[in-house]
């Protein structure tokens, strides 16, 4: 089995984390957790991952000095590929790009295909307020497309922020998959799926809130497109062109909800190590391989990763 949501943290990352002057705690509510590539490999050997897609976490590496945020995120891919290089085998990484400054996210992109061997691309939810869907995206979006490119999609907490969060101050409760469905509403209100049909986008979370949005956004968005307040958007084949993880809480009811809005053949596995405990995904990752309503989706998903990495 492939895991397309694993995070690598490389000293580089957290060396441009404190150049930056960016706190972990301070924008998510908890620290950054301890990363090993000789314990990542033995994970994967417990758990019966064969392989990893590794993209670099949050928060996103980024300033209003954009030859600073692109020569950090270069610096930062550089060291994941090293070990992607040293472990071909095992890992591949998706390149983190520094968006919302276009030039040098293409140029990014290019380099660590070219020369870093990167599969794809990882994309926040939003980056300083800008959202995935935002038209002053586009260019960059056309570029992924002609590479007919892999995007991993990750939340990044949303750029105003309550003074006083709930349910926690901790992001990974509700923040991330809130900032996760607004960014891929608003993809789909600008029709990124079906404008650029290339893209294979992958969801984290087992689709975060859209299994519930995407009913509610349908009917609305009739209403809306009846007020001409919205364009005509095919929502359901918009929709149709995504990708889903089941990193997180799967069963007893994520997976099912997802089920009911997609198909068997698009979802694909994720761990979410090191941000999960190792054993706990293991334990989770056991009770789905052991639950009998699953069997046929296993098998499918050994097919889907093959499409995507095609």
């Amino acid at each position: 089995m492939i895991d397309f949501h694993a995070h690598i943290i490389t000293e580089e990352y957290i060396s441009s984390l404190k150049t930056l002057g960016i706190d972990p705690i301070d924008v998510d509510g908890f620290a950054l957790p301890k990363w090993d590539e000789k314990e990542h490999l033995e994970f994967m050997k417990e758990a019966g991952i064969e392989h990893t897609v590794l993209s670099s976490c949050t928060p996103h590496l980024i300033n209003d000095d954009k030859k600073m945020t692109a020569s950090i995120h270069r610096k930062v891919n550089i060291s994941i590929s090293k070990i992607c290089q040293k472990y071909k085998d095992k890992f591949s990484f998706v390149v983190s790009i520094p968006l919302p400054y276009i030039d040098e996210a293409i140029e990014e992109y290019y380099y660590s295909k070219e020369k870093l061997n990167a599969i794809g691309v990882k994309l926040t939810s939003n980056t300083n307020g800008i959202y995935l869907g935002d038209p002053s995206l586009d260019k960059f979006m056309e570029e992924l497309n002609k590479n007919h490119a892999l995007v991993i999609i990750h939340p990044q907490r949303a750029y105003e922020y309550p003074k006083n969060p709930l349910p926690s101050k901790v992001a990974a409760i509700f923040e991330y998959p809130t900032d996760t469905t607004r960014a891929i509403l608003n993809m789909m209100a600008h029709k990124i799926m079906t404008r650029f049909p290339n893209i294979k986008f992958i969801i984290p979370h087992t689709g975060s809130f859209l299994p519930y949005m995407l009913q509610r956004f349908i009917g609305i968005s009739k209403i809306l497109e009846s007020l001409n307040m919205m364009e005509n958007v095919d929502l359901k084949k918009e929709f149709e062109n995504l990708y889903f993880d089941i990193a997180g809480d799967p069963e007893p009811v994520a997976l099912d909800m997802l089920l009911k809005v997609t198909t068997e053949n698009k979802i694909l596995y994720g761990s979410d190590y090191p941000h999960s405990l190792k054993n706990i995904i293991i334990k989770k990752k056991k009770h789905l391989e052991e639950n009998q309503k699953y069997k046929n989706l296993l098998l499918k998903i050994k097919e889907n990763e093959q499409i995507v990495l095609k």
